[in-house]
């Protein structure tokens, strides 16, 4: 029999039963659902975190007040709070003058704020505080106008850099830059607004407003802890330059050879390392609760295709009478058991990626599909079709076409 024709067999008798189809399909469709939401919503803030490490910037660390381990449980996060210090604008300077494999170094820090223009209010707006230089670190697109100098933050000079739903809502038929705005009752000058980068987790990132750090900390406070944007002079020099910054900040905290750091060194790698270590516990337990849907749904499969070989017994009769061998019978019925679980994952998949665009579009959590998934989740659900149908296949292929003649 050509496989085309057991491709017509397996339609004819799949559209001739159309609910019991489906219904004998459900386990197939959950378990291959399940997994492909799982798998969007892991890749898509897969996506998202490896746009958050490339806008880091090339060659680049950061030195802050807690390091990722410092988050691992609330009792090291305590710990944490008692042992580290501040990090400081005098820190960054040391940083700065160090030289040696380290090239350049920039600041930051964020409060929140009350912004207001005219009559209108934007309550608890995000206070992004940074040295110029982190827009070449941090890879800033500025839309209109410019981002701060260097003079301006060596003056403290009252300014700000606003994000495009900021300017928006301020100033909806008008030009921002150049505006005087009021940043909890402090006046600030536009001189630039930012591209526009969307939201993410149902947060906007263009609700925002920057000004240079030495005006920031003039304002709240010169000790207020800061991060530290560190790069190298090369892709070879990286893990030196690390070293040396390890080396200065344990230094100026006067740590002794056995004391742990007082303060954390986080990079691209680490942030990596964190997330697979996340994520990979949860594409186990997925792949575990699918398991067990499709186990139900192979069983299920066979079951029906059972069934389907004792109601078609005088017409299996009738194909051996006629020429058809056991190969025949056997390639007949696994072909359909195969077609029907592919069926049940490709509506699965189609399910998953419905419910993955809904949940993107309703709650701005980013979701991605890769093919490769689509592709294994079809082979899989296509394998466990073929595995069901075998036993039921072969009882067919093997039955005495006397016998099956004279079946009611």
């Amino acid at each position: 029999m050509p496989f085309y024709e057991a491709l017509k067999l397996a339609f004819a008798s799949i559209l001739a039963h159309k609910l019991r189809s489906f219904l004998t399909l459900l386990g197939v469709i959950f378990g291959v659902a399940t997994v492909i939401v799982v798998v969007s919503l892991i890749e898509g803030f897969n996506s998202y975190v490896d746009e958050k490490i490339a806008n880091i910037g090339t060659n680049a660390f950061a030195v802050q007040r807690f390091s990722i381990e410092d988050f691992s449980s609330v009792e090291a996060l305590n710990a944490a709070r008692r042992r580290n210090k501040e990090i400081t604008i005098n820190d960054l300077q040391a940083l700065k003058n160090s030289g040696g494999f380290i090239k350049d170094v920039a600041g930051r820090s964020d409060s929140s704020a009350d912004v207001k223009f005219g009559d209108t209010t934007l309550q608890n707006v995000q206070v992004k505080a940074t040295t110029p230089n982190i827009e070449e670190i941090e890879k800033v697109e500025v839309r209109d106008g410019r981002y701060f100098s260097e003079a301006e933050e060596e003056a403290r000079r009252f300014v700000c850099f606003i994000g495009p739903e900021a300017a928006e809502k301020l100033f909806p038929t008008g030009n921002p830059l150049g505006q005087i705005i009021k940043i909890n009752g402090r006046s600030f000058q536009i001189i630039g607004v930012g591209e526009e980068l969307g939201s993410a987790f149902g947060q906007s990132r263009d609700m925002y407003v920057s000004m240079p750090l030495s005006t920031f900390l003039s304002i709240y406070g010169i000790r207020r802890s800061i991060a530290i944007s560190v790069t190298s002079t090369s892709p070879q020099t990286y893990d030196d330059a690390i070293d040396e910054a390890r080396t200065i900040m344990r230094v100026r905290r006067k740590l002794a050879p056995s004391d742990k750091d007082s303060f954390g060194i986080v990079t691209p790698s680490a942030i990596n390392e964190l997330r697979d270590k996340i994520f990979g516990t949860i594409q186990v337990v997925a792949i575990g609760v699918t398991s067990i849907s499709l186990v139900v749904g192979g069983i299920v499969i066979m079951n029906i295709m059972l069934v389907s070989v004792t109601e078609r017994t005088k017409e299996i009769g009738i194909r051996k009478s006629i020429g058809a061998k056991q190969g025949d019978i056997l390639k007949q019925f696994l072909a359909e058991s195969t077609t029907l679980a592919l069926l049940g994952g490709a509506i699965g998949v189609l399910i998953a990626y419905l419910i993955a665009k809904f949940v993107a579009v309703a709650f701005s959590i980013p979701t991605a599909l890769p093919l490769v998934w689509v592709c294994i989740a079809l082979f899989v659900s296509s394998s466990v079709g073929l595995i069901s149908g075998v036993y039921p296949a072969w009882k067919a292929a093997r039955l005495d076409p006397i016998e099956a003649l004279r079946a009611d």
